[in-house]
């Protein structure tokens, strides 16, 4: 039989694992859980990112304060803690609707905090506690290594959710598994405290303190901190904005992120060691490739920004880990951690949106990682070389930089231009070998780097008026061609108007030309509706459908994005709205909330085009959304919905809500002739639902080849209580 104490570590291991596998459960189930309530708006996430980052502070700060008592003392105040949080369970939201007008900055705070603020708390407190246990059950060994296995734990939940727990499970049994999952981290703490010492009343916790960190120090903490924290941010924003949005994309960044934290912190310092060595040079040498990428190499640049990710990550947290301070000072090193995470996360989640009009945050976060990571000359003739003269060094650096900017950016036939890379890289490869171990002249060479691979473009399409916008849901990028404008949402073409005349400016392109399914729609709802036609549409684009509205009819927009309206509606780079439609009804705001606050039967005809950038609004598409739509729709109503994408196959989930809710369904999938291309038709493929058939009849009579649409015998529809898109992925 295996000794007690043999038993101890595992014990720890086991608590700290549970723990973070917990808390990285809890995000995602929640947020599935408030979405049809309080919807996709920026303000909202933004919101409850705030409570998230604001409860994990406390946490930390909980386990750093109850440092103070004597261990026994400490784990009863915290079995006391979990008990009191235990009283909200099973997890969940509170049953309360916000109101019409509810302020998000306000309401979802409140909501979140009376929902899972205690449970949050409590949990989020595990990791730096669990690990000053620990350090105090056993004296002299390493408490730091548990920090792995806490990171084992969070990134086993991140996994687990999408691929394991919602395929297979509905929310509320989703919820019982979590509440049994805190029942058995209850228990586990309680063992964990009988291994803490009965230390006595008047004796310190610890014989001999650690001299307190100095500001400078801590400073280096939360540096090292916030750069991977805003980097995992910033990295997800650019593969999924400017190089694919494919689904559960957003999953490899922050794995990637916490598997850095699982190699940095381990026992067995090897692997950190040999990629901190090499992390200067990928990411000098990542960098520029990441800033020069091309869209027609999707997946390459995706894989080398997730692996430039990593390398700095494991770079920068293995710096931390060598900063780290004695055991007894660990619960604060952890509380300035977490400061320098939510930094980071508010840099490039929140900030940065507002103040860049591109995810200038992620070369920013990179040439700051460069600035931190650990370095080592390759020589020790250089390392002497630079000691001795480093301003010398410094200034002929600058020099030879200068004179390759020139000849690359403005210099006669543009030397190592576009088409010549590979010297440039060479040059650059060169100078990184030279620099590597200077901290300043790396960082200006990587500097020179990202302007001269890739951000000089960003640059001068920044300073061009209107050019390019952003908000919280991405980047859109206004692009003149011959012959027509398109506007660019990251890497998907988001809508197009052709120039040169009155009339080619009226004519709807791309998923709206006359004879895609919606299309033909709208130029039947005269003889389907009548000229007094309601017609709705989700997504207001560059305001293309806008050119099939005719006199009599009334129409209304639902846009979620306040910069999209003004690219269609205020900047006059697209004139869609100003021809057809020059004093709109736009509803902004989450769509499904906005319809579920228009009366009854107020539509004859509703186009649902949320789905078109790769990104899936699963609220959107459950039964209850349906029901809303149905219940907006006149009882011969006809709901258009296109599910054109890349990477998933929605045909099934709609239809099987239909099948749920009653309604007939078309597809019609359009190819255009050569001469539609000429006038930028595209693929597309839209469905059409109506709880009355002879409507669908009448549709079909008006032309098109539309074919009926059947749910797979079997397959579940999506709920607000399920759904998940990973049946769906298409293989590519």
């Amino acid at each position: 039989m295996m000794p007690l104490t043999r038993l101890v570590r595992p014990l720890f291991i086991a608590t700290i694992l549970t723990g973070s596998f917990l808390l990285f459960l809890v995000q995602p189930m929640v947020a599935r859980m408030a979405l049809p309530r309080l919807g996709g708006a920026p303000a909202v996430w933004n919101s409850a990112m705030l409570v998230y980052q604001a409860l994990l502070l406390g946490g930390y700060a909980y386990a750093h304060a109850l440092g103070r008592w004597r261990p026994r003392v400490q784990a009863a105040i915290h079995i006391g803690v979990l008990l009191i949080a235990a009283l909200w369970l099973p997890i969940g939201l509170i049953a309360v609707q916000p109101s019409a007008d509810a302020e998000p900055a306000i309401w979802v705070p409140w909501l979140l905090g009376l929902s899972i603020g205690p449970l949050f708390f409590a949990v989020s407190a595990q990791a730096p506690l669990i690990q000053r246990w620990f350090a105090l059950a056993e004296p002299g060994r390493n408490p730091y290594a548990l920090y792995a296995a806490s990171n084992l734990g969070s990134f086993a939940g991140l996994v687990a959710y999408p691929l394991l727990v919602e395929p297979s499970m509905a929310l509320h049994a989703q919820s019982l598994m979590w509440s049994a999952g805190y029942a058995l981290l209850g228990l586990l703490v309680l063992v964990c405290a009988t291994r803490l010492p009965a230390i006595g009343r008047d004796a310190p916790v610890v014989a001999e303190p650690s001299p307190a960190p100095g500001w400078r120090r801590i400073g280096l903490w939360v540096a090292l901190s916030a750069v991977p924290s805003g980097l995992v941010l910033a990295t997800s924003t650019y593969i999924t904005t400017d190089i694919v949005a494919m689904p559960l994309l957003w999953v490899l960044p922050l794995g990637l992120y916490l598997l850095s934290f699982i190699i940095a912190f381990a026992t067995r310092r090897g692997v950190a060691d040999i990629l901190t060595r090499i992390a200067p040079v990928t990411l000098l040498l990542f960098g520029g490739v990441i800033m020069d990428g091309h869209p027609q190499r999707p997946y390459f640049n995706a894989g080398v920004a997730l692996a430039l990710l990593f390398m700095v990550s494991v770079g920068l947290h293995t710096a931390l880990y060598r900063a780290r301070p004695a055991a007894d000072r660990l619960t604060g090193f952890y509380l300035w951690m977490a400061v320098g995470g939510v930094l980071g996360g508010i840099f490039a989640g929140m900030v940065a949106p507002v103040v860049f009009d591109w995810t200038y945050e992620y070369p920013l976060l990179i040439l700051a990682a460069g600035a931190l990571i650990p370095q080592m000359f390759l020589t020790e003739g250089l390392r002497r070389l630079w000691r001795r003269h480093h301003r010398t060094m410094l200034i002929a650096l600058a020099v030879m930089l200068g004179v390759f900017l020139d000849l690359r950016l403005v210099g006669p036939d543009r030397w190592f231009g576009e088409d010549q890379q590979g010297p440039a890289f060479l040059v650059i490869a060169a100078l990184g070998f030279l620099t590597i171990g200077a901290r300043a002249g790396f960082t200006l060479l990587l500097a020179v780097t990202l302007v001269m691979f890739g951000g000089y473009r960003s640059l001068a399409l920044s300073m061009a008026h209107d050019a390019r916008m952003r908000s919280y849901f991405g980047v859109y990028t206004v692009r003149d061609v011959a012959g027509y404008r398109e506007l660019d949402h990251g890497s998907t073409v988001h809508g197009i108007q052709l120039r040169g005349s009155v009339e080619r400016e009226r004519t709807p392109t791309t998923y709206y030309a006359p004879f895609s399914g919606v299309g033909r729609a709208m130029r039947a709802a005269p003889s389907l509706y009548g000229p007094g036609a309601r017609i709705g549409v989700v997504g207001l684009g560059t305001g293309t459908l806008a050119c099939y509205a005719r006199p009599g009819q009334h129409w209304r927009f639902y846009e979620i994005d306040p910069v999209m309206v003004r690219i269609a509606r205020d900047t006059g780079q697209f004139a869609y709205l100003r021809h057809c439609r020059p004093d709109p009804v736009i509803r902004i705001g989450d769509a499904r909330i906005r319809l579920s606050q228009d009366r009854s039967a107020s539509l004859d005809l509703l186009a649902l085009d949320a789905f078109s950038s790769d990104a899936v609004p699963a609220h959107l598409l459950t039964q209850e959304a349906f029901a809303t739509y149905g219940r907006v729709l006149a009882p011969r109503g006809l709901l258009l919905v296109h599910i054109s994408n890349r990477f998933v196959d929605l045909e099934p989930v709609v239809a099987a809500a239909a099948r749920a809710g009653g309604w007939a369904v078309r597809k019609l999938a359009y190819n255009p002739t050569d001469l539609d291309r000429d006038v930028q038709a595209t693929n597309s493929v839209w469905l059409a639902l109506s709880r009355d058939r002879g409507m669908l009849a009448a549709l079909e009579a008006t032309g098109g080849d539309w074919t009926t649409v059947t749910a797979p015998p079997g397959l579940r529809a999506w709920t607000d209580d399920y759904s998940t898109v990973l049946p769906f992925i298409r293989r590519f």
